[in-house]
């Protein structure tokens, strides 16, 4: 019985991991949607081979709902645009080289006017096929047939089969950038306790310079998430985790930028000391501590960033907040550690001071009474501009009691201040 337990336990595992492939997602769907547009446009379009409608449906079905209703009302726009300027050309001249000429170049301008972005050459593509036909009328009321079935059938795939929600991706992007930020600190650390040649120092300030490349690949992720989270229908509170994981992901994008301070502060000390320790022993060991707590508090920001279940958010919470606690301790000794060194040598006192400036400002982003304020604020910005934006919908929302500013000062509220404050 164990024996055909296994591999079913082993297929269906890969079944799932294949649902949550955006690539293999994305395959399926357009494949599918494709295939039922053509049956569509078959019955319903005079065309004898409709392929518009199946090229329609590849282009406006996408992996997120949000995406494939704002590609669908683009592409059917820059093919209507298209449509429109072929049949003027047509009536005033007919096809030649320089009227081909004259047709791309007014298409492409067409296209900037109506704004359909990444479509404005489907609006010189659609002219020219429209008007390279000797029935220009016929053919082109064809071509907008065609490609209102494809954007129908794309639009109606995704209605009807939800597409997934990627905050789980984005979710362990942010994770793994969190986890690669922590390997660093540790060997920043290690080597801060000993001896610490200059070229292994820019090592670690090149490894922390790379971690802008991380950025970009999450920032691209938690991108495609927080489309996957708008007009979605299984989702609830979209907006929340849209603003937590952005919020999330400023967060640890600024605690990069300090880490590569950091990192070359480090270097800085490496060539000052010239093959000697960057600190000396007793306080090379508690940066060594330091840099290793804090670099547990960073993973646990990610990971409290990433729940969205109210009760292991609060456990997440809370083991942050006890890690951003013991590192603050930690911090406030090394203060007292270096402020001894800088009596007795007062030479390196900014390059040392640098250091622990640099990680009390990782611990104060990191903050969750900081974290709070932020989210909050980034509530107040979406809210002030979607009133601007969308004012008969505010009223009506107002009207129905669905504050959500209440809602997320409720989840999120302010913690007591002074928890991770430097000590005077």
């Amino acid at each position: 019985m164990r024996e055909v337990r296994r591999p079913w336990s082993v297929i269906t595992g890969q079944v799932a991991k294949w649902h949550r492939d955006p690539v293999i997602v994305q395959s399926v769907r357009s494949t599918a949607a494709a295939t039922v547009a053509y049956i569509v446009a078959l019955r319903l379009s005079p065309e004898h081979l409709p392929l518009t409608a199946p090229l329609t449906a590849l282009l406006v079905v996408q992996v997120t709902l949000y995406s494939t209703l704002t590609t669908g009302i683009r592409r059917v726009n820059a093919v209507v645009a298209g449509v429109v300027v072929a049949i003027g050309f047509s009536v005033l001249v007919g096809l030649t080289w320089w009227s081909l000429a004259l047709l791309i170049l007014a298409a492409l301008g067409v296209g900037q006017l109506v704004r359909v972005e990444e479509f404005v050459v489907e609006v010189a593509i659609s002219a020219m096929l429209v008007l390279g036909v000797t029935q220009v009328g016929s053919t082109a009321w064809v071509r907008v047939l065609d490609t209102l079935i494809g954007a129908v059938v794309g639009m109606a795939t995704n209605l009807l089969f939800a597409p997934p929600v990627w905050v789980g991706t984005a979710g362990e992007s942010i994770e793994e950038l969190a986890r690669g930020m922590r390997q660093l600190m540790l060997r920043m650390g290690e080597e801060a306790a000993g001896r610490t040649e200059v070229e292994r120092a820019t090592a670690r300030l090149y490894e922390a310079r790379r971690l802008d490349h991380d950025i970009v690949g999450v920032d691209a992720s938690l991108r495609q998430a927080e489309e996957s989270l708008k007009l979605n229908p299984r989702v609830r509170e979209g907006l929340l985790h849209r603003v937590v994981l952005r919020t999330g992901l400023d967060t640890l994008e600024i605690c990069t930028v300090v880490l590569r301070v950091l990192a070359r502060s480090f270097a800085d000390l490496a060539k000052a000391r010239d093959l000697g320790p960057l600190f000396r022993p007793g306080i090379g060991v508690v940066v060594e501590e330091l840099l290793s707590q804090v670099a547990d508090a960073v993973v646990s920001y990610a990971v409290l960033v990433t729940t969205h279940v109210s009760s292991n958010a609060e456990s997440a919470e809370e083991r942050l907040a006890n890690e951003l606690a013991t590192a603050a301790a930690t911090r406030d000794r090394l203060a007292r550690l270096m402020l001894e060194e800088v009596q007795r040598d007062p030479g390196q006192w900014q390059l040392q001071g640098a250091v622990l400036t640099e990680v009390n400002r990782i611990l104060d982003e990191m903050d969750t009474e900081h974290r709070s304020r932020r989210l909050l604020e980034e509530l107040d910005r979406y809210t002030r501009e979607q009133r601007e934006r969308a004012r008969w919908l505010t009223r009506l929302r107002d009207a129905l009691g669905t504050a959500r500013p209440a809602r997320l000062r409720e989840r999120f509220p302010l913690p007591r201040r002074g928890r991770n404050r430097p000590a005077p």
